[in-house]
Formats: C-alpha cells, sequence, structure tokens
C-alpha cells in the first residue's frame, strides 16, 4: 500500500468520523472477528425483527424479537446516518457502552450499510486504513442475490485488503468460508456485477435491490455507493446522482458507457486510484446527489 492509499484510508467523512467516541473506539477489541461480533450484538436487522423469533433467529441468537418495543421505528436507518450519531443513540439506550449482553430493547435496528460505516469509523480511530463497499451477496440466498454492504481492512503482514461481514453471527461451516476473511470469489462486487450484467455474462434478474428493483437498475446503485465509499463518503441507500435519481429508464447510451469506465475503474481501485480521485474531484453529475430532502428543484 503507497503511503497516499494509507492516508486516505485512515482517514474519515462526514459518516465515519468519530468526534467524541474516538478514544472510545480505540479501546475496543482489536480482534477482528471478537471486534464484529460485538457490534453485531449491539444492532437487530430490520429484517430479523420481522421474522421474530423464526428462521435465522430461531434459536434466539439475536434475542428474543417479542421484547422489542412496539413503539420503537422498526427501521433507524433514517436517523442515525453517521457512526457518532449510532454511538451517541446506543449510550442513550444503555450508558455501560458496547456489550455483548445488550438486551433487546436496547439495540438500533439498522442494516448492513449502517453496520459497516460504524466498522469502518472503529478501525479508522484504531489507525487501521479500512473502507466500506458495496455490491451483492450470494451467500444469503442461492436463488439471487440481494445487495449488500461489507468491509474490508489493510492487512499489513498479507500485505493485501481482507473482506469481511459484520452484519450477522454468520457460521462459518454454514457458508463455506470464514466471513471475517471472505475470498473475493464469495461476493458479487458492484462494478464487477454492473459490467457482467452489461456484457451479458450473467443473469441480471438475481441481482436485487431492497423493494424488488433488479438488474442493472440495481446494481447501478451500488456502483455509486461503492464509488463514494472509496471516497470515504458512505451514502446512504436514498442518495444517488440526481441524474439518475427515478430517472434510470431515461440514460442515454453515452451515459451507460461513461458508468461502464466508472466501473472499470473500480474493478481495481488501487491500481486506478488516480483515476477515481480524479473522477471524484470533478464529474459533478456522480457526486451531486437527491435524497429524501433533496430533489431535482434543488440540483438545478
Amino acid at each position: 500500500m503507497t503511503e497516499e492509499l494509507k492516508r486516505h484510508y485512515l482517514t474519515t467523512g462526514v459518516y465515519t468520523h468519530a468526534g467524541p467516541y474516538d478514544d472510545y473506539f480505540r479501546s475496543l477489541p482489536d480482534d477482528i472477528a471478537e471486534l464484529g461480533r460485538l457490534i453485531c450484538s449491539q444492532v437487530i436487522h430490520r429484517v430479523t425483527l420481522k421474522q421474530g423469533n423464526t428462521k435465522a433467529n430461531e434459536s434466539l441468537l439475536y434475542g428474543d424479537m417479542s421484547l422489542f418495543p412496539w413503539y420503537r421505528p422498526r427501521c433507524e436507518d433514517d436517523i442515525f446516518l453517521t457512526a457518532t450519531a449510532m454511538a451517541s443513540e446506543l449510550f442513550r439506550l444503555d450508558d455501560s457502552g458496547f456489550t455483548f449482553d445488550r438486551k433487546v430493547e436496547n439495540k438500533l435496528v439498522v442494516t448492513c450499510r449502517y453496520v459497516s460505516v460504524l466498522m469502518s469509523s472503529i478501525l479508522k480511530a484504531k489507525g487501521i486504513p479500512s473502507r466500506s463497499r458495496s455490491g451483492f451477496a450470494p451467500y444469503f440466498d442461492e436463488n439471487q442475490r440481494g445487495d449488500h454492504w461489507i468491509n474490508q481492512y489493510w492487512d499489513d503482514s498479507r500485505s493485501d485488503w481482507v473482506s469481511f461481514d459484520a452484519d450477522g453471527f454468520f457460521d462459518g461451516a454454514v457458508l463455506g468460508f470464514d466471513p471475517y476473511d471472505i475470498p473475493s470469489d464469495k461476493f458479487d462486487w458492484a462494478a464487477e456485477t454492473w459490467l457482467n450484467i452489461r456484457r451479458n455474462k450473467v443473469n441480471g434478474e438475481k441481482f436485487v435491490y431492497a423493494g424488488g428493483v433488479k438488474s442493472l437498475e440495481a446494481a447501478i446503485r451500488a456502483v455509486f455507493y461503492d464509488f463514494h465509499s472509496l471516497m470515504n463518503n458512505e451514502i446512504s441507500y436514498k442518495f444517488q446522482p440526481a441524474y439518475i435519481d427515478g430517472k434510470f429508464d431515461r440514460l442515454t447510451a453515452s451515459d451507460l458507457t461513461e458508468i461502464d469506465h466508472l466501473a472499470g475503474l473500480l474493478l481495481e481501485p488501487d491500481k486506478n486510484f488516480a483515476a477515481i480521485s480524479d473522477l471524484w474531484a470533478n464529474c459533478r453529475k456522480f457526486r451531486i446527489l437527491n435524497s429524501p430532502l433533496v430533489g431535482d428543484w434543488d440540483n438545478e
């Protein structure tokens, strides 16, 4: 890893800045798997909450969902966008901090992007180069690949990025691999997925974004999540480039070719860091976003 890349992936953005929790994050376990299990113990995925004490939670691995207060939001993604916001709420609910035995009623209901952001923030606070990544997980359902976020951290001993998934208590024996050392071919990276669908190498209908959006329309979201995350700007689900948001069917052949070019660079983000950074600095259409409270009328 070059010094430039190391500095970049130690840098925090608006979502991963630890703020007043910097020292606390450094005090958390250094072992990545132990840290991941600790963070997983602080949250409930919205799907787990909805399914209650069935399926993945049949053994109450995630706690007794019947104890979760009926008046709490069933998903808090719109409320706690940043690592500091999540940490603050966790301390508000239980001032003992991050504990393995946190009560169900004191957990946050957030999805994979939020777990990834919190993990990136903690690792950066510890001085470990890290980044959030977006793509699709083939290990959830053999019939389709749902959109998903994971993490990567730089391992000096291996001189390589290690990919891991802290968004669940996954059984490595069931998965067939260690969730804290995911082989590169066990995750469908956003850029590769986009290009493979564009080149008719895979069935795009298998790739699904939450809500039922499929194929290229699902993959394009992951491409921009990944692009922004690699630039330390881990945008949430409702943030998309204004020229694409709600307008996928209006994209021109030229637009699609531009995204092909971006995806091609994202296939090897370290090798192509200079070119990706140049797009980040100069391509306005990739940066001007719509969000829940900002729309086309604000971006004109």
